[in-house]
């Protein structure tokens, strides 16, 4: 079943926001597994919950399903596969539930693409009393999950004052001019922060006519860190670049966050070495160690509230298929794609059920959660 639902997303691509065929692939295989479903989740059309709960005391596991594609390239991330895989690890470990105790949610977030579901999912308290969170995503390679920057969007509008350029600059203030000294300001920063922090940005508005002097303009960067509280100072001497931009041509600035915000992805390491010991006894799959990356992810908020992991699968068997390709998603129905997926699932699911039946591991997961730099 899990199968038709990775072929049919791939078939009829939705974007984020916008996947009402793959919500409903995906709440009605819970259902039919017996999960009590909880449709449009936090407001969101397309979010969803599914539970199931012995009654049994024990601790709760959270699997995180993505279903939304790419403009143009469908499934070139393949979250198809991400779906199945919690679909396939919650109704598996579910099936065990009675002998353990504890209990089980799948969670569906849209727009991990853009908006970041698992934001708002976090910020409604819906992973309060979670106790781990996993999520397998596929790519070329096995791997361990990593770390991930987190991002902050700060967007800058200048308003100054129009005039003809030409034969009235002197009443003229320039919007354009607050815009330049703002990014010139920034561009001098970058030579002085940390070398795991990235400043990058777009002049989204810069003016209408070259013979107007511009009375507003629009700047937008991302602040990316590895870790939360370094971004948090990072982003006030952004910010200050701004004011100064203002403040040196006259201008007015409104500074807001024009995206949702990313947490930094903290990798429960206990949790991802039990998950990689699973995937060597059962399956003879050797992880690689995280590669750096200097993305973002909205399961990083998640990962601030409670333990979580992002494994990496191999759906390719060739690393020369990045990801966000049109390869990438034709990978994605591959029987090489089927099997890696449902080791991944099978692999999810007994690391849960090993925390569940071991209450030493699950306090050790907690204990390096607690102590870790946030």
């Amino acid at each position: 079943m899990r199968q038709r639902q990775r072929m049919e997303m791939y078939e009829h691509p939705e974007l984020g926001f916008q996947e009402v065929l793959a919500s409903r692939l995906h709440t009605e295989f819970l259902e039919r597994h017996g999960f009590t479903v909880t449709r449009q989740l936090c407001g969101f059309d397309t979010g969803y919950r599914g539970d199931f709960d012995t009654g049994k005391p024990g601790p709760h596991v959270a699997f995180l399903a993505e279903f939304d594609a790419l403009p143009e390239l469908g499934h070139g991330c393949g979250h198809n596969l991400v779906g199945a895989c919690a679909l396939g690890a919650g109704v598996a470990l579910a099936s065990v539930l009675g002998e353990l105790g504890g209990s089980v949610t799948v969670y569906g977030a849209p727009a991990e693409e853009t908006s970041g579901g698992k934001v708002d999912f976090v910020e409604a308290g819906q992973f309060s009393g979670v106790d781990l969170a996993i999520l397998c995503h596929p790519g070329n390679h096995w791997s361990q999950s990593g770390a991930s920057l987190a991002l902050e969007p700060v967007q800058f509008e200048f308003f100054g004052r129009s005039a003809h350029a030409a034969s009235a600059p002197e009443q003229g203030v320039n919007a354009l001019d607050a815009a330049l000294v703002t990014m010139t300001a920034v561009n001098a920063l970058r030579e002085h922060v940390r070398s795991d922090a990235r400043i990058h940005g777009i002049v989204a508005d810069g003016g209408r006519a070259a013979n107007i002097v511009p009375d507003y303009t629009k700047v937008q960067y991302y602040v990316r860190a590895t870790k939360k509280g370094y971004l948090t100072q990072l982003v006030e001497r952004v910010k200050n670049c701004g004011r100064a931009g203002a403040l040196a041509t006259g201008c007015e600035v409104k500074i807001t966050r024009f995206e949702t915000a990313y947490d930094n992805m903290l990798t429960n390491e206990t949790l991802s070495d039990l998950f990689g010991i699973v995937l060597k006894e059962h399956y003879g799959i050797e992880q690689e160690p995280p590669r750096e990356t200097f993305g973002s992810t909205d399961l990083g908020n998640v990962s601030l509230v409670c333990p979580a992991i992002q494994p990496i699968f191999d759906i390719t068997g060739d690393r020369s298929i990045a990801a966000h390709t049109r390869e990438m998603a034709a990978s994605t129905q591959t029987p090489y794609a089927a099997d890696s997926m449902e080791k991944a699932a099978c692999a999810m699911a007994m690391t849960a059920a090993r925390v569940l039946a071991d209450p030493a591991c699950l306090k050790a997961v907690w204990e390096e959660f607690k102590s870790a730099e946030k």
